[in-house]
């Protein structure tokens, strides 16, 4: 066999042999999973449900996972994954600067709702519907891998001059976390979760003027 041919048939094995088969049955666990953990919440989410529905043994799950605990954190990764980062955004927005960026992604929000429910679903349930431990995991795991590109997107505001450069970037970087995010959070979590809030839905204009006032406080407290 030409050495050619022995490449070739080395990248056929290894495409096609155990390892590459794992890797497929553990993608399509996640991607039922995904759906369950989304639909029925964290708790009520059963692992016999999503045997049945992939034909296997409710042991192979928890083989691959170790527990509902670690399959829900592989599925939360996998949702987070799935969102654009911050300066991900058409041209015109990102050359209007950092607040119009913000504005952009605050705007589509409602959109992830109903483009992309079930990770936006499973991010959800991440922050507000997951145990201590687990929730513990999942901001390391933010922390660590910033899918959102929280770090990148506020030196590319402070490197613009829009941004007070008296702040540590984390401490900036935190405020998105703590504070974009969860308003973000609350503008969809209605429709989500009806009865979650005591609020009723807001009309389009009535949200538009919320966006518009909260960037304002952001604005002051980290613009320059």
């Amino acid at each position: 066999m030409s050495g050619t041919a022995s490449t070739l048939a080395g990248l056929h094995a290894r495409k096609n042999g155990p390892g590459a088969r794992v890797e497929a049955k553990r993608f399509r666990i996640i991607e039922v999973a995904m759906r369950h953990f989304a639909e029925h919440g964290f708790e009520a989410a059963r692992i016999s449900d999503m045997a049945d529905e992939l034909g296997i043994a409710k042991g192979s799950i928890f083989q691959h996972f170790g527990s509902k605990d670690g399959l829900f954190f592989e599925v939360y990764k996998k949702a987070a994954c799935s969102f654009s980062p911050y300066l991900k955004v058409p041209s015109e927005i990102r050359q209007a600067g950092f607040f119009d960026i913000l504005r952009y992604w605050l705007v589509r929000t409602e959109h992830f709702v109903h483009e992309d429910w079930i990770p936006y679903r499973v991010y959800l349930l991440g922050n507000y519907g997951t145990n201590l431990a687990l929730k513990r995991e999942i901001n390391r795991f933010i922390s660590s891998e910033d899918p959102y590109g929280r770090i990148e997107f506020v030196r590319w505001g402070l490197q613009r001059g829009e941004l007070r450069k008296d702040l540590d970037v984390e401490v900036i970087v935190s405020m998105l976390d703590w504070i974009v995010e969860r308003f973000q959070d609350a503008l969809v979590t209605e429709e989500l979760d009806p009865g979650l809030f005591r609020r009723t839905g807001a009309a389009l204009e009535k949200k538009e003027a919320r966006i518009n006032q909260f960037l304002d406080i952001l604005r002051r407290a980290i613009g320059k």
